[in-house]
């Protein structure tokens, strides 16, 4: 690790001093950094601690499973490997480096606040958790994130895995400010990114939302409910639509339409006309299953000779890859073997 890096995590030890954990809680916080040591998953963004592949991965982790991210995350990186390089691009290719991932706010509040820490920052990464919340997209837990792990700032992070872990463990359902009193009176502050990862870790493969493995976890001993609080929050209902599209292929062309740049859902974003049920030009290729927060769509992909007065464009299948497509047409593409 460089000096300067050095130097960046270990400030808050000098200008504060030693940080010590409340006796009580130092068996927790031993044993859970013990167990992360030996346990932690090999992730690509914990090969160090550079604060833009912390940040970049905290993003694309909102509201998407560890498994989904990573060949994103390795392909996002080998495009745009520095935040500058983040800056300078293009949105369009930016959110085709996105695709797949969902959730396409993420990536135009991550090139916003590229662009911000570039131009207002002189390209340093802002270092301590109230500085990072002035970055577009960066909300408190993010911001707490970034700093703990990037720059070893002793301030706790809450999400949903660490909100089962403590509830459970304390025998009581916490939130709010409840939550964070609670899981900062846990961290360990004298290493806070590694008990932050620990928590958010165990919570992810151990004290699982459903059939938590008890007796695996490192806080057993401590644990008021060992997995048996029940979850009071009621599950919506997964709402069932099904969609018709149309595949018009010419050639070595796909015809496509573009979303509005005012649209609420997706600005901007390609993907395949919408085909009406009165259409008679067209027969059923196949149907594909698409979930988009608590819908689950039967989408139903019909063959198209002519995609008559749709507003689109005929795009060539060597264009598409830097195409930002919806998820849908990017699976419908794939299906169909043009990605």
């Amino acid at each position: 690790m460089p000096a300067e890096k050095i130097v960046e995590r270990n400030e808050y030890a000098r200008v504060t001093g030693p940080l010590q954990l409340e006796p009580e809680l130092r068996p927790i916080s031993q044993k859970l950094l013990a167990w992360y040591e030996q346990h932690k998953r090999q992730l690509p963004w914990r090969a160090d601690r550079d604060p833009y592949r912390v940040w970049l991965s905290e993003i694309m982790l909102q509201q998407t499973r560890v498994a989904a991210v990573l060949e994103h995350y390795r392909r996002f990186l080998a495009r745009f490997p520095t935040i500058q390089k983040l800056a300078a691009a293009r949105e369009a290719s930016v959110l085709a480096a996105w695709s797949g991932l969902g959730y396409y706010r993420r990536a135009r509040m991550l090139h916003a606040a590229a662009k911000y820490v570039v131009k207002e920052c002189a390209g340093r990464f802002p270092q301590t958790s109230t500085e990072l919340r002035a970055l577009p997209g960066v909300g408190r837990y993010t911001a707490a994130a970034i700093a703990s792990i990037a720059f070893n700032e002793p301030v706790a992070v809450v999400d949903g895995n660490v909100e089962r872990v403590v509830s459970r463990v304390q025998g009581k359902r916490a939130s709010g400010e409840e939550l964070w009193a609670a899981a900062e009176s846990w961290l360990d502050r004298a290493r806070p990114g590694d008990f932050n990862q620990a928590m958010m870790e165990l919570g992810a493969t151990v004290c699982l939302p459903r059939l938590p493995q008890c007796l695996l976890c490192p806080l057993a001993d401590r644990c008021a409910t060992r997995g048996e609080l029940k979850d009071a929050t009621a599950v919506p209902a997964q709402k069932k639509r099904e969609i018709h599209f149309g595949l018009a292929r010419r050639g070595d062309e796909v015809f496509l339409v573009q979303r509005g740049h005012d649209h609420s859902l997706m600005p901007g974003m390609w993907e395949l006309p919408e085909y009406s049920n009165g259409n008679k030009r067209g027969k059923p290729l196949f149907s594909v299953r698409h979930s988009i927060t608590v819908t689950d769509y039967k989408v139903r992909v019909m063959k198209m000779t002519d995609p008559g007065t749709a507003t689109g464009r005929w795009v060539a299948v060597s264009r598409l890859p830097s195409l930002p497509l919806t998820g849908l047409a990017r699976k419908i593409l794939k299906r169909v073997e043009l990605m």
